[in-house]
């Protein structure tokens, strides 16, 4: 069965929301999924997934530091051909889902289009959306 990781970084419970909703979309596709928040995630654990999704608020028009430092970690860790995605939560501006997937390319990740972003709380039609990117995700890994 694929495997894919989901691991966020959420400041006010949004995008905590959306990795749930990601998460059981993949769940309903058959597609062992561990969620988790970025500090209790070990990048080394990368290996065993097929597919990582990444999520950070932004903060400022940027994703925040400690999940910019984790990618890095991440891409060390050795990413090459896996499939990713990048999501996430804003007030104001929206970057970091962005950045999450430049970074997430940079590293040879596989980085599904497009990010999904999101203002604010989501509501149901943005948590369906989550949903839709995590069936998304689990074909993409069965297909490969």
């Amino acid at each position: 069965m694929p495997k894919l990781a989901i691991v966020y970084l959420s400041t006010q419970g949004h995008t905590k929301m959306m990795a749930e909703a990601i998460a059981e979309g993949a769940e309903e596709r058959h597609v062992d999924v561990d969620i988790d928040n970025f500090y209790e995630w070990d990048p080394k654990e990368a290996a065993q997934y097929d597919a990582i999704a990444v999520g950070s608020s932004t903060f400022y028009y940027t994703m925040l530091d400690p999940i910019a430092k984790f990618i890095d970690k991440l891409v060390e860790a050795g990413v090459d051909g896996k499939i990713g995605a990048a999501f996430g939560s804003y007030g104001w501006s929206g970057e970091a889902p962005v950045q999450i997937a430049d970074k997430l390319r940079n590293g040879g990740m596989e980085v599904i289009d497009p990010v999904l972003r999101i203002q604010h709380k989501p509501t149901e039609k943005d948590l369906f959306e989550c949903n839709r990117l995590g069936k998304d995700l689990a074909e993409k890994m069965k297909h490969r």
